[in-house]
């Protein structure tokens, strides 16, 4: 469900342009409640932040989860966004790069939204398809367009570089509270993904 659409009997539909305008000023500051609360915040205090009745709220997200989840939905439509526009402005080495950070950096806010949305038993994967397909999309044109600039290495596709990014995840999570330490592994992986890197041994 993209982020201009919201529930009704008969599937998604359409918001006129004010009921958007409301329906963005809403996600806007929800997303920053949790961001700054974490996910336990409750629609009451989003509705408090967003100076509007709880009824309000209810209107646009019947509950904290469509909520929570329509949040989540609009950061990864914005990572596709500027990942379209890093790919127009930066060289194409440069754009995947920057990119790869900002997958990093967004993960742990990311990650949160999904463990609250699995715990209420939310369908993660069917709830941000289109947006994680935009997302990945994304990540092929820039992967593609670094490697013919020669500015990454020919072997690396789509599933691996996603699992490293996934992986790289992980491991920036271990080293939490250690930046100096991440920033170290940051680069060693970065190292890793550009033309010039050591290929598989041969079996």
């Amino acid at each position: 469900m993209t982020s201009d659409q919201t529930p009704s009997g008969g599937g998604a539909r359409p918001l006129r342009a004010d009921a958007r305008r409301n329906r963005a000023r809403l996600l806007e500051v929800a997303e920053a409640v949790f961001t700054e609360r974490g996910t336990g915040a409750s629609t009451e205090e989003i509705a408090r932040a967003a100076k509007v009745g709880i009824a309000t709220v209810f209107r646009h997200f019947p509950t904290k989860e469509a909520l929570l989840e329509a949040v989540l939905v609009r950061r990864l439509e914005r990572m596709a966004e500027e990942g379209r526009r890093l790919a127009e402005e930066a060289g194409p080495g440069d754009a995947l790069f920057a990119f790869f950070d900002l997958v990093l950096d967004q993960s742990p806010a990311k990650n949160a939204f999904a463990a609250a949305l699995a715990d209420a038993g939310v369908d993660i994967r069917a709830a941000t398809f289109d947006a994680g397909r935009a997302v990945r999309e994304v990540l092929t044109a820039l992967l593609e367009g670094a490697q013919r600039a020669g500015a990454v290495r020919r072997d690396l596709e789509v599933p691996e570089l996603t699992a490293i990014l996934v992986g790289t995840c992980r491991m920036l999570e271990h080293l939490d509270g250690h930046p100096e330490a991440a920033a170290r592994a940051r680069a060693v992986v970065r190292d890793g993904l550009k033309a010039g890197a050591s290929a598989p041994f041969d079996s």
